[in-house]
């Protein structure tokens, strides 16, 4: 049986495209400095920008803050992806 993890409702709050605090976060999938794309409870959530950081990852508690600039943030279906059932670490250290 699949674990469900439940958290706060999500919530995205970003002050003049500069810093960004996200809620409901499941997994980091990629980052960089011009994208970073998030499994969120509301699907895929991916970012767009310039000089982008993960400032603050806390998946315990669905947690996220990014710093740079913003320029689109965008939501796909992640049900691809939660069949694959991989978490970034776990591609990380095959």
């Amino acid at each position: 049986m699949e674990e469900k993890q439940e958290f706060a409702t999500h919530k995205i709050f970003m002050s003049n495209r500069e810093k960004i605090e996200i809620t409901g976060v499941r997994d980091v999938l990629a980052f960089d400095e011009n994208q970073v794309i998030l499994d969120t409870d509301m699907g895929l959530l991916t970012i767009k920008g310039k000089d982008l950081h993960v400032k603050r990852l806390t998946l315990e508690k669905g947690e996220a803050d990014l710093d740079g600039t913003a320029d689109s943030l965008s939501y796909s279906s992640n049900e691809a992806y939660r069949k694959s059932g991989e978490s970034l670490f776990a591609r990380l250290f095959k």
